[in-house]
Formats: structure tokens, C-alpha cells, sequence
């Protein structure tokens, strides 16, 4: 009987701070106002879409340097897959390359230059 007592004063608790918390987003709700997209803005998201989609387009279609120091390319999918054809006619031979590009690829970087010294 006496844990009955103590349930209720908390059910009564949590009932105002569910109704409290549902008035303050309902008054957030209506107080704040979100600006419109006007003419200009919207231009300017357009234009950047169409500079990022240029971009990705640039990127699948023509060839370019992922990192000159070690050597790797991105190519065309199509390109990629033409050379890949004409080098798979040997398996030998394109299993040894496969391993000398990986290898090339997965070198570890160089090591950090040496801190300086604190009293200079």
C-alpha cells in the first residue's frame, strides 16, 4: 500500500514535464519562421549543382592524376576497362604487374619530418 502512494506524485510529475516540454516546442514551432528560398538563393544553389555535376562529369570522363608520386591515374571506366582486357590476355604476366601495383600503390608513406628543437 505504501509503494502505491509514491507512484503517483512521479506519474503526475512526468505528466506536467510531457505537457511542459509539448508547449515549448509548439511555441518554438510558431515563433520561429524559416526564411523562403527566394529567386536569388535558388539561383545560387542551381548554379553551384550545375558547377559540381560539371565537375563529376569532368572527373568520369576524362583521364587525370590521383598522385603523381606514386603513379596512379584515374581513367575512364570504359578506357580502364579496354587496357584491363588487353592485359588479361596473359594471367602471368598481369598477376605480376597486379602485385608490382599494389605494392607501389600501398608503399608506406615517407616518415615525418624531425620535430624542432625547442630552444630554437
Amino acid at each position: 500500500m505504501n509503494n502505491e502512494r509514491t507512484v503517483w506524485p512521479v506519474g503526475v510529475v512526468l505528466l506536467i514535464a510531457c505537457l511542459l516540454f509539448a508547449g515549448i516546442v509548439v511555441t518554438m514551432e510558431y515563433s520561429m519562421t524559416v526564411p523562403a528560398i527566394d529567386a536569388d538563393r535558388a539561383a545560387v544553389r542551381t548554379k553551384a549543382l550545375a558547377e559540381i555535376r560539371a565537375a563529376e562529369a569532368q572527373a568520369l570522363n576524362h583521364p587525370g592524376w590521383i598522385d603523381e608520386n606514386r603513379g596512379l591515374v584515374r581513367l575512364p571506366i570504359d578506357v580502364a576497362l579496354q587496357i584491363t582486357e588487353r592485359e588479361c590476355q596473359n594471367p602471368a604476366a598481369t598477376r605480376s604487374n597486379f602485385m608490382a601495383r599494389v605494392e607501389k600503390a600501398a608503399a608506406p608513406a615517407p616518415p615525418a619530418p624531425a620535430k624542432p628543437n625547442p630552444f630554437e
